[in-house]
């Protein structure tokens, strides 16, 4: 038996404007993770993919060639030189939610690799897991950036920038994030899609927002190294509005910032697709209850105090192979 665990995902700074080359800075959350388990089947059982959070129960035979997580398996059974399926049962399970902002999709994929390579006794490193993710990200995303996938695989803060190597950093001091769910679903192929249409009839004006957005990832990356919480927080706020005007934005996410601000917070705004998911606000300690208590007096399903920065993880569970 093996199995692996994929984190989370939060954009800090860059959501959108890296879709169009720009830089994005993102980091993983490892209070919630998707994890993937492989036993071995009775002989002529297949290839069995269980995704109860899903509601799926896939067949890698039979699934179809637009499925992501099968997509993904076969991927990797590929690059392993494994051309037969084998008799395995993948339980896989996230406490992530889906179409949330926090990367729900790579992670699952993410961890089925992981699985599928300890199974055959095979670590990935995660240049290929993000590789092989990246191919399913599409299925969720439409056209993706790329950054979901690499942030998930690497679990670090990740300097990313379009076709070019993910650049790991870590944070100059602690920082403490706030991520209060709207309780609104938004699958970001549907925002990426909006956004592309309108840049399609306003390319100008959608390339200097683009371009702000990318000036403002240059400063929110040295405010990390230098562990300057302030100015990393005003910059947050700064990107929420530059968010807002391309439209993607909405009341929900406009409450929750706002409240968070009021109630101490450094800076907020939206992580990931927009038109709802999760926000996240630069707390304090002295702060974070505070905001927390705000957050979901806001309206907020759910509020994850986390460090960012100061865990990585390979995503192998002790014991596997």
């Amino acid at each position: 038996m093996a199995s692996a665990t994929a984190p989370g995902k939060v954009i800090l700074v860059g959501e959108h404007a890296v879709v169009y080359g720009r830089p994005a800075i993102a980091a993983p959350v490892w209070q919630v993770v998707a994890k993937a388990t492989i036993a071995p089947a009775a002989p002529g059982a297949g290839f069995t993919i269980v995704a109860r959070d899903l509601g799926q129960v896939l067949q890698l035979a039979d699934a179809s060639e637009d499925e992501p997580l099968a997509v993904v398996a076969r991927l990797a059974l590929a690059r392993l030189g494994i051309a037969h399926l084998p008799d395995w049962r993948i339980e896989l399970h996230s406490d992530i939610p889906i179409a949330g902002g926090l990367g729900s999709g790579a992670a699952l994929s993410t961890a089925l690799v992981r699985a599928i390579f300890a199974q055959a006794g095979q670590t990935a490193p995660p240049a290929i897991v993000s590789e092989l993710v990246y191919a399913s990200e599409r299925f969720y995303h439409g056209a993706p950036s790329g950054i979901d996938n690499t942030v998930v695989a690497y679990g670090q803060t990740i300097w990313f920038v379009k076709g070019q190597p993910p650049e790991p950093f870590t944070p100059g001091a602690p920082l403490l994030l706030a991520i209060a769910d709207t309780g609104i679903r938004s699958p970001t192929v549907l925002t990426v899609s909006a956004v592309r249409e309108a840049w399609l009839t306003q390319r100008q004006r959608y390339e200097s927002i683009f371009d702000a957005i990318g000036d403002l990832v240059h400063a929110a990356r040295r405010a990390l190294v230098y562990g300057d919480a302030v100015t990393l927080g005003a910059l947050f706020n700064e990107n929420q509005a530059w968010l807002a005007s391309i439209g993607v934005s909405c009341d929900a996410i406009e409450a929750l910032t706002s409240a968070a601000r009021k109630a101490g917070a450094l800076g907020a705004k939206l992580s990931g697709a927009g038109g709802g998911g999760n926000i996240i606000a630069l707390v304090e300690p002295t702060t974070a209850a505070a905001v927390q208590t705000a957050l979901l007096a806001a309206g907020a399903q759910r509020v994850i105090i986390t460090p960012i920065g100061a865990h990585t993880s390979d995503g192998l569970d002790a014991g596997q192979p």
